[in-house]
């Protein structure tokens, strides 16, 4: 249950109907989720975070379902099943299939164990896993 009272477009004021609108034409829809209506109960907090995510999940380097794949990977590790659940829909919108979830969550639980075994045993970093350490 979400702890705050969720503000709904008809409601919102000035400043928090320009995030909205913004969102909905950068995302081309016509709703707003609850993420963004929860954040709304602070507008420069909804706006600042808008600006984040909307900068970072900009066109770029990675390509669009990469970067959801791997917003994915932070939040299930995170255990957001709000934002598993939303960028794991984003991500089926851009292409991802069954098969690329399931090989994704593979990747993600197998980095978590031998991250916490690394941790557990405080493995020494190797001076070769340096930038440009490595060659082929």
């Amino acid at each position: 249950m979400t702890t705050v009272r969720l503000i709904e477009y008809d409601e919102a004021s000035p400043s928090v109907r320009q995030v909205y609108d913004d969102i909905k034409a950068t995302r081309k829809t016509d709703w707003i989720n609850n993420f963004w209506k929860a954040l709304a109960v602070q507008p420069e907090l909804l706006h600042r975070t808008w600006e984040g995510v909307k900068a970072v999940m900009a066109p770029g380097t990675l390509d669009p379902l990469t970067k959801e794949m791997i917003y994915i990977a932070v939040s299930a590790t995170n255990s957001c099943d709000y934002c598993t659940n939303s960028h794991t829909a984003s991500a089926r919108l851009k292409g991802m299939t069954d098969e690329m979830l399931s090989e994704l969550m593979a990747v993600v639980g197998m980095a978590n164990q031998t991250n916490a075994l690394a941790n557990g045993f405080q493995v020494e970093f190797n001076a070769a896993f340096q930038a440009g350490g490595l060659t082929s």
